[in-house]
């Protein structure tokens, strides 16, 4: 980190597995991955970025990206300005608590590890008990021990992909009220149909931001005792 003029620069380099000039220019575009792949064994759907540079644009900076290409790292610059003048710091007043009407018992499936903490911890936030599961494969395990009332289930996950969890829930007569939400960075309307036929209730891009995930959780808390499929927001139009 260094200051220049008016600016503090930040600069971010590794040695990992770099990035090839022809796909430099489209590192910041939503979704977008080198090798995209569903089944993977590390974390990285191409929103990261794209939410990087948004964050820092919002603070009136700017973000670049270079690589000498493939196997020889990247780095990366953050260009912020320095305030001219001290800022004043406003308290906020604490939100009040939320209360739902039961508690539920919320299933996330995430193999994101810090994604899944911050999830977990917004679930419990709004008064529910949360289990977490990494993988697919997990995740069949802890749901059939934890009988949730809800999945939040990414769908690039090791192992066993979210369709496949999906579908393999569905099978089993005491999760047809259960509902499942799929939270994942496969957005495009081709996804969101492979997701209904795979038995998703419903489908939200992520990041997933607090107030869907407590209109989710509340409606579904206040729903009527003969099913989750009663629930009509958001669902799939």
């Amino acid at each position: 980190a260094d200051r220049q003029s008016t600016e503090a620069v930040v600069r971010i380099r590794d040695t990992g597995i770099g990035i090839a000039p022809a796909d430099l220019p489209a590192v910041f575009d939503m979704f977008q991955q080198a090798q995209p792949i569903l089944e993977r064994s590390a974390g990285g759907l191409g929103i990261g970025l794209t939410l990087a540079r948004r964050l820092v644009e919002m603070h009136e900076g700017h973000i670049t990206i270079s690589s000498p290409g493939p196997g020889r790292g990247t780095e990366v610059e953050i260009r912020l300005p320095i305030a001219s003048v001290q800022a004043v710091t406003a308290i906020a007043a604490e939100p009040a608590p939320v209360t739902p009407k039961r508690n539920l018992r919320v299933l996330i499936v995430e193999d994101n590890l810090d994604a899944a903490e911050m999830l977990e911890l917004a679930v419990r936030q709004l008064g529910h008990v949360s289990k977490v599961a990494n993988d697919g494969a997990t995740a069949i395990t802890i749901a059939t021990q934890f009988a949730p009332d809800v999945v939040l289930l990414d769908i690039g996950l090791p192992v066993m992909n979210g369709y496949a969890v999906a579908r393999t829930l569905r099978e089993r007569p005491d999760f047809t009220n259960v509902h499942i939400a799929a939270v994942t960075g496969w957005g495009q309307e081709e996804d969101r149909r492979k997701a209904r036929e795979a038995g998703f209730d419903s489908h939200f891009t992520k990041p997933l931001s607090p107030a869907a995930l407590q209109d989710l959780l509340t409606t579904i808390a206040h729903r009527i005792p003969s099913g989750l499929n009663g629930v009509s927001e958001p669902r799939f139009g």
